[in-house]
């Protein structure tokens, strides 16, 4: 009987399914690493006292808890592009990087093509209002490889677009966004003229200092080429401008209520 009992379980397992495990990854390293590192002219990225990653639907696998074991304190998960486009990993990232203890934050990728207040929408509708989340953040750099939108406005388009966008995610989210961008799409729009807004810069080369003279920066993305035990292909890796004790302060202050 208890053999008939047991060969029945197993009937029954089978019929119903069993979770998918993890894909097998080798684990490397229990460290942030890098396949390619710069040496830069100046303070290196991996000396600041808080680092942190970007994903999107590239990274179809992250080992959240490995990634904060070796020191990941926050993630930018990219949530959605233009008025109609939601990034299929950004819920599944969003729910694992909060499981893991991981400060998330989501990022929207401006499309030149759609008015910015349906894009503000857009994000909203996507993006959850979670409190002790990070704020909000608007990508803004030139996207040549789009087969729907070559427009590339001046600079004072767009800024006012830009400040469309922000004012109605602030406005939602209680919190001004952190714009991220690039050095040639800076230089292009005039960047340097939005004033009280955090920045969240892109150089893989040079410092900050020298790729963005005299601009401040909350965030510098300092490598496309990061790799994390555990997670498969190359990663984004950011570190913020503070110490441990400004990031928690920064932290108090700029997170969703």
């Amino acid at each position: 009987m208890m053999r008939r009992a047991a060969a029945l379980m197993l009937v029954f397992l089978a019929a119903c399914g069993t979770p998918r495990p993890a894909p097998q990854v080798p684990i490397g390293p229990m460290v942030i690493g890098d396949s390619a590192p710069v040496r830069f002219a100046g303070r290196q990225p991996t000396s600041f006292a808080v680092r942190g990653m970007d994903a999107a639907r590239f990274q179809q696998y992250v080992d959240w808890p490995r990634a904060r074991a070796v020191g990941i304190e926050f993630v930018f998960l990219k949530a959605t592009e233009g008025g109609d486009l939601l990034d299929p990993k950004f819920r599944d990232h969003w729910r694992d990087a909060a499981r893991a203890g991981i400060a998330r934050g989501a990022y929207h990728f401006y499309y030149f093509c759609t008015a910015p207040e349906v894009q503000a929408r857009w994000f909203i509708r996507n993006v959850p209002r979670t409190r002790g989340s990070l704020p909000p953040v608007l990508d803004m750099e030139w996207n040549p490889f789009s087969p729907t939108c070559q427009r590339r406005p001046d600079g004072a388009t767009v800024r006012a677009e830009m400040k469309r966008w922000l004012d109605i995610v602030t406005v939602h989210y209680g919190q001004r966004p952190v714009i991220y961008t690039t050095p040639g799409f800076y230089k292009d729009a005039g960047l340097n003229r939005l004033n009280g807004y955090e920045f969240w810069l892109r150089t893989t080369a040079k410092t900050p200092a020298q790729a963005y003279p005299g601009q401040p920066w909350r965030f510098w993305q300092y490598t496309a080429t990061g790799t994390l035990p555990g997670t498969p292909g190359a990663i984004d890796i950011n570190a913020f401008n503070g110490s441990a004790t400004d990031w928690a302060n920064w932290k108090a202050e700029r997170t969703i209520r």
